[in-house]
């Protein structure tokens, strides 16, 4: 048997394996500015930064002393206080966040019908930092008595995606993309692409993230990458594209998708809020922290999204851009969207909405393939919240400053890249049955 046998008759290499379209049936969100989608979303639109200083942990001596915290997460619907006890804080997230989406796309596990056909792919960076840094002083401190047995299993970047596949039944693929900051727009896209090639029907996606503790933020500190000039002005530490931007202020939470074919959704006459029409990956080769010189892997990544959804760039109305709010990615990822889309750079709505949920690391892809969508269907670009002033030598484009505005979106561009090199872009078009 050759290896034609297994692809559809006429295909062509560097064409999708199949012609099923990828629609977006639920949503669900945990975040710093919000513990659902809706409460999310509206400050983000309404410009409210979360971050304030860090109340999870005695800061004295630290040089950063904030963070984009969750706060008052009421877990009580999915989970139990022993649960809590047991698990890390971003499986939490995640299992809030998954049940927003399964509900909202109609989903239990007793009706979904073929569970073979129904799987999960979670992008987690660092998996349960917080609980590991802490486990590990009790092990240094009490030997075997000081490891709990639940702490390989819920503390492995992996259990997201296990976890939620546990609790709906769910027996297709079972994956985690663990690609640091680009994590959860990698999971959107490798799911994206699981059916839109037939493995699946369906598919619960996103990102999750809970690093805020003092081994995360002493770490990134040391590495310069946080913002650490702004202990007393929280509020504006977060300024993506800014001229005065100095770093990126940690986030944390998880946003998940429901992903299905259309023929599966529209068998069971579900609401479909936006269609995935393309995934570009690259990788930089470059440095183990800094983006390429001119946004080269960026550059290529939002290429091979346009390309996958044979698209030109003049299509794109939206990006939601990775937009960290440190000096090189805010510069580069300028650059490589002035290579993608030459002219009409000037006329594309840019923003990061990273200004008011800070950077949410794994969970970041998550949560903004989440706000690309709400733009989609809505009709509303965010802003990128604390951009006072321009830098337009080094960002030169239309980055939404001040306030959202209305605007037809039919295709958006979502970024998210990552330490290692490793880009990913989705793109999130209006649906038209």
């Amino acid at each position: 048997m050759n290896d034609q046998s297994f692809v559809k008759v006429g295909w062509k290499k560097g064409e999708p394996m199949s012609n099923i379209r990828v629609v977006v049936t639920g949503t669900g969100m945990v975040s710093p500015t919000g513990n659902n989608v809706e409460d999310s979303w509206k400050a983000a639109v309404e410009a409210k930064a979360a971050t304030s200083a860090i109340t999870g942990f005695d800061v004295e001596g630290m040089r950063c002393k904030i963070a984009a915290e969750v706060r008052d997460l009421d877990t009580s619907s999915v989970f139990t206080a022993k649960d809590h006890r047991r698990m890390g804080k971003y499986l939490i997230f995640t299992g809030i966040a998954a049940k927003e989406a399964m509900d909202q796309a109609g989903f239990t596990k007793d009706n979904i019908t073929n569970k073979d056909r129904f799987g999960s792919c979670v992008g987690v960076g660092m998996g349960g930092l917080p609980e590991i840094a802490l486990a590990a002083i009790s092990c240094n401190e009490k030997g075997i008595r000081g490891v709990s047995p639940f702490f390989i299993p819920y503390t492995i970047p992996n259990m997201s995606a296990g976890l939620v596949a546990i609790h709906y039944e769910l027996k297709g693929p079972n994956l985690c993309t663990a690609t640091a900051c680009s994590s959860g727009t990698h999971a959107i896209g490798e799911g994206y692409k699981m059916i839109r090639d037939g493995i699946t029907d369906a598919m619960l996606v996103g990102g999750a993230e809970s690093a805020i503790c003092p081994l995360g933020i002493n770490s990134f500190s040391v590495m310069k990458a946080l913002c650490t000039d702004h202990n007393e002005d929280p509020l504006h530490a977060s300024r993506p594209f800014d001229r005065d931007r100095s770093g990126f202020v940690m986030g944390e939470g998880a946003g998940m998708l429901v992903l299905e074919s259309y023929e599966h959704a529209k068998k069971r006459n579900a609401n479909i809020l936006a269609e995935i029409t393309g995934y570009g990956l690259s990788g930089d080769g470059y440095h183990i922290s800094s983006p390429a010189p001119g946004g080269d892997g960026a550059r290529r990544c939002m290429q091979a999204a346009l390309d996958s959804a044979k698209l030109n760039a003049d299509d794109i109305a939206y990006i939601n851009a990775h937009g960290t709010s440190t000096k090189l990615n805010d510069a580069y990822e300028s650059q490589a969207i002035g290579a993608v889309f030459g002219d009409h750079a000037k006329k594309l709505s840019i923003s990061s909405t990273k200004g008011v949920t800070g950077h949410c690391l794994g969970a970041a892809g998550g949560i903004e393939g989440i706000f690309s969508v709400l733009s989609v269907s809505r009709g509303v670009i965010p802003p990128t919240a604390n951009l006072e002033n321009t830098d337009p030598e080094e960002c030169p484009w239309d980055y939404t400053p001040g306030a959202a505005r209305d605007l037809n979106v039919k295709h958006a561009l979502s970024n998210s890249f990552g330490f290692g090199g490793t880009n990913a872009s989705i793109i999130v078009s209006k649906f038209e049955g």
